[in-house]
């Protein structure tokens, strides 16, 4: 069984606290458009994030706001702007790097957050069944791209019912891999 493999690209998750430090008080996010996991959304706000060596400029808010402030980056990312992102799971951040978040009336100074998301598949729990998987499962997938296909292990398996079916990996893992706008891959064991 094929599912859609999606390029996750540098973003940012904010509180709400944080978000009105970042962009004003009573600030609501503004959604730009629908993500592939329910309820979630890229935003029209941009905010720029910090490191002891560089920053980047023009980092997207997904929403809606979280319970705990979040920057994911690819490692190459991270170690361009001089951050030790440790490879984690989304939602994982205790003890992971600090940065500065930037914007338009604030500063946000996190002593933890920042981490290179674990390549992972989001399933239903009639998805996880059919590929033949559990929650918390570590599988790999195989993708045929044109001339750079490879097999990605340590593939996290995340099940519920919230979840539409889809793998989700950084840039840095899509540029080795080749992809395109539109790729799929499969578990192989």
């Amino acid at each position: 069984m094929k599912f859609l493999v999606e390029t996750s690209a540098r973003h940012v998750h904010v509180t709400q606290e944080d978000l009105e430090t970042l962009f004003g008080k009573g600030y609501e996010l503004t959604k730009k458009k629908d993500l592939s996991q329910p309820g979630q959304y890229a935003c029209e706000e941009r905010v720029t994030v910090v490191g002891p060596k560089k920053e980047l400029k023009g980092v997207s808010i997904l929403g809606p706001v979280r319970k705990a402030t979040q920057v994911e980056l690819s490692l190459t990312d991270a170690r361009s702007i001089g951050v030790a992102a440790p490879v984690r799971e989304s939602g994982d951040v205790a003890g992971s790097a600090p940065c500065k978040l930037v914007g338009p009336a604030g500063e946000v100074e996190l002593t933890e957050g920042v981490i290179a998301a674990k390549r992972h598949i989001h399933a239903t729990v009639a998805d996880a069944k059919e590929l033949g998987v559990e929650n918390g499962e570590i599988v790999s997938v195989k993708m045929d791209t044109n001339g750079r296909s490879l097999v990605f292990g340590d593939v996290v398996v995340r099940v519920s019912d919230s979840y539409a079916l889809a793998m989700h990996i950084d840039t840095d893992e899509s540029n080795a891999a080749g992809c395109g706008r539109t790729e799929y891959g499969e578990i192989v064991k």
